[in-house]
């Protein structure tokens, strides 16, 4: 399923087919038998996760171009029939595992979903005594006729269709009814105990429903009924170039983003054809979109139900992420930094060192202004209680808050808003451009007149995907650096021109030239006989024009190692294109999210970190952040944790194929090989167990 490609056009992978095989290589967690249950639970609702977000962001230009039959771009009728294709066999074999590997050694560990026909007289009159009590109240199922209409069905909702013989009390014969189920409600569970059983059983809401719709149609019988479930188009699309206020007009954004196009029906496997072509027909959709599952129609929030078993053996055990080594409890930042830059590898290091920089700068009488970069900060931010508390102590707060960081936009309003109320100054960026850069700069009053102190970072100010994402965050008062990243600030608050930088990089001014330079140079080095060589790191590789030039620098004799954690449209290895390029893929416990770069032409080396993907977006259309690391063992700590190790991976790694597609790197060891985890292996030099 994931290799070859018919609607390739050209030498490169297609985008979309690499995210669905990134996805099977997620869902080979759900697999394997050496992780605990529950987290390969988890794995199973990730992917359904993934597919939402694909359906709501990347399938819309697809569909369109089929329903009209004609190329638009890259997008034809033949390439929604593919991918379509890929996608209802990623889905079949979610539910295959689900049914057939999960819930059955779930079963045996004492946790069972139990369903209608499986629960005994006791059971029954609880779940019954339940749903009149707890369910009933919030449930409005709506017959349809004239004055009654399909209802609007928001993005993801779960939903009943029901189909009712005999008549309404106007004696009519409309026979189809709509309930919507409430997402205030849980979507699992728990049932009280069986005397003398040690299993937990759970019941979904899903059958909870299902079990008494009847009692929702008092006086006719339910003959025909499906859960069902649809995806929309939810990518916000605002002309920011008509808009005088950008905010107002997101928040009225995302009151119609659950009502967009619709591109996905989910619906029960058993749901009759009547009513599936009713369905589609609403919707707008045709066969191709239908998609007939065996279990709950939304696998994300299986979460819930992992969330409500205690049993520490069926998930991973807890990871305490370690202090970060070059800084000691109770030292002073400040003091800190004066002798050199500060490297904290995360989650392996806590991302608690980072709050506790932003706290001292709070709460010292010498920091006169604080200026921040906000993407995703989380639904509860003590980052934002800190910007807050700032402002009233009198310190200059600047936020340069990104409203349209995807799905995300909500949350950065209200924060602009709380920030503003108390005095602190929210813009917004550059119109036309996601500002994706993650900086934090502070201005101290000390004796030999300001000093600036920064923290830039791969990744969001998130204390809860600190914990899970590797990044790297960089403390640093390096003067040339912190210049930098004041004239960025500057640019992005009073847009205007930026000076010439003196070590950072920032796009879409330089990054995607100086990166696309410093490929060239390797080639022309690997020309003339030099070393040159190339190592990356990054989430995704989708730039063409940067995929065409590290294709040319391996036709010249760069050796190449890419370390791209998703869609990749590289290939590898292709005899006269990529003869020199190896490219894999990490997936594990941990999300790969640092983007390392680093360049070899002859005796010169560098190393950079970087908030950007090697993705058109990031290098043209958003404010990325890029800087050197010359500290020379800052430098080899890096290279060694996070290129060598992760190349020396063969339990968590994935090699690409010619063809595209991924196999596992322990697979190519010998039977018997101990096989290395390069996350495992951090986390054991790192942390602590407990």
């Amino acid at each position: 399923m994931s290799g070859n490609n018919p609607y390739q056009k050209t030498l490169f992978l297609d985008r979309d087919h690499s995210i669905l095989a990134f996805n099977e290589r997620v869902m080979d967690w759900a697999r394997r038998p050496d992780v605990p249950l529950l987290e390969r639970l988890r794995y199973l609702s990730i992917v359904s996760s993934n597919l939402d977000e694909f359906f709501e962001v990347r399938v819309a230009p697809h569909l369109t171009a089929a329903r009209a039959n004609e190329q638009r771009g890259p997008y034809t009728a033949q390439t929604y029939e593919q991918l379509s294709l890929e996608v209802h066999a990623l889905v079949a074999q979610q539910y295959a595992i689900y049914n057939d590997e999960l819930l059955p050694l779930l079963e045996k560990k004492g946790i069972k979903i139990i369903s209608h026909g499986e629960r005994n007289p006791r059971q029954r009159r609880w779940v019954k005594d339940f749903f009149v009590k707890e369910v009933q109240p919030l449930l409005m199922p709506v017959g349809l006729d004239p004055a009654h209409p399909f209802p609007q069905v928001a993005n993801k909702s779960l939903n009943f269709i029901v189909r009712l013989s005999g008549k309404d009390a106007f004696g009519r014969e409309n026979e189809i009814a709509i309930v919507k189920v409430p997402r205030i409600l849980p979507r699992f569970f728990r049932m009280p105990p069986v005397k003398g059983s040690r299993q937990t059983h759970f019941v979904s809401i899903s059958s909870l429903i299902r079990s008494h719709l009847s009692d929702l149609f008092p006086g006719r019988q339910v003959t025909e009924f499906s859960q069902f479930r649809v995806t929309r188009h939810s990518d916000l699309a605002v002309d920011e170039e008509e808009v005088k206020n950008l905010r107002t007009a997101l928040r009225k954004g995302l009151q119609q983003r659950h009502y967009g196009q619709a591109l996905r029906l989910e619906v029960s496997a058993g749901c009759s054809l009547y009513l599936s072509n009713f369905l589609l027909a609403q919707f707008g959709l045709v066969e191709h979109d239908l998609y007939r599952v065996s279990g709950p129609v939304n696998l994300v929030r299986l979460n819930q139900l992992i969330d409500k078993v205690d049993v520490p053996s069926l998930h991973f055990e807890t990871y305490n992420a370690g202090w970060p080594v070059q800084l000691h409890p109770g030292e002073s930042y400040f003091d800190r930094l004066k002798k050199g830059d500060v490297l904290i590898h995360q989650p392996y290091e806590s991302f608690d060192a980072v709050l506790a920089f932003l706290r001292e700068a709070v709460e010292d009488p010498d920091v006169l202004a604080i200026k921040q970069t906000i993407y995703r900060t989380g639904a509860k931010s003590e980052l934002m209680d800190l910007l807050r508390e700032a402002v009233r102590r009198g310190k200059e707060v600047t936020a340069v808050v990104e409203l349209k960081a995807r799905f995300d936009e909500e949350a950065n309003i209200n924060y602009a808003e709380r920030l503003e109320s108390v005095g602190a100054q929210v813009v917004y960026g550059v119109v036309g451009l996601k500002t994706h850069a993650k900086m934090l700069l502070v201005t101290r009053r000390e004796a030999q007149g300001l000093r600036r102190y920064a923290h830039i970072s791969t990744g969001n100010y998130n204390p809860g995907t600190a914990r899970l994402y590797t990044d790297l965050s960089y403390l640093t008062a390096d003067d040339a650096l912190t210049a930098d990243l004041e004239h960025i600030f500057l640019h992005l608050a009073s847009q205007n021109r930026l000076p010439k930088l003196n070590k950072a990089m920032i796009a879409p001014f330089h990054l995607h030239k100086a990166m696309l330079d410093k490929v060239d140079a390797a080639g022309a080095a690997a020309r003339a006989g030099q070393d040159a060589r190339i190592i990356l790191k990054m989430n995704a590789l989708t730039d063409e024009p940067l995929a065409r030039a590290l294709a040319g620098a391996s036709q010249q004799g760069v050796k190449i190692d890419l370390i791209v954690r998703g869609a990749c449209i590289l290939p590898a290895q292709v005899p006269g294109f990529t003869d020199n390029v190896r490219v894999r893929s990490v997936i594990g416990r941990l999300l790969e999210h640092s983007r390392v770069f680093y360049f070899r032409t002859g005796e010169v080396e560098e190393l950079w970190l970087s908030s950007a993907d090697w993705m058109n977006r990031n290098m043209l259309r958003r404010i990325e952040l890029a800087w050197p690391v010359t500290d020379a063992a800052l430098r080899h700590r890096l290279i060694e944790e996070c290129l060598l190790a992760y190349m020396h991976d063969t339990k968590d790694a994935w090699l690409l194929q010619p063809d595209g597609r991924y196999v596992p790197a322990g697979a190519l060891e010998r039977p018997g090989t101990v096989l290395h985890s390069a996350q495992v292996s951090l986390m054991a030099r790192y942390g602590g167990k407990g």
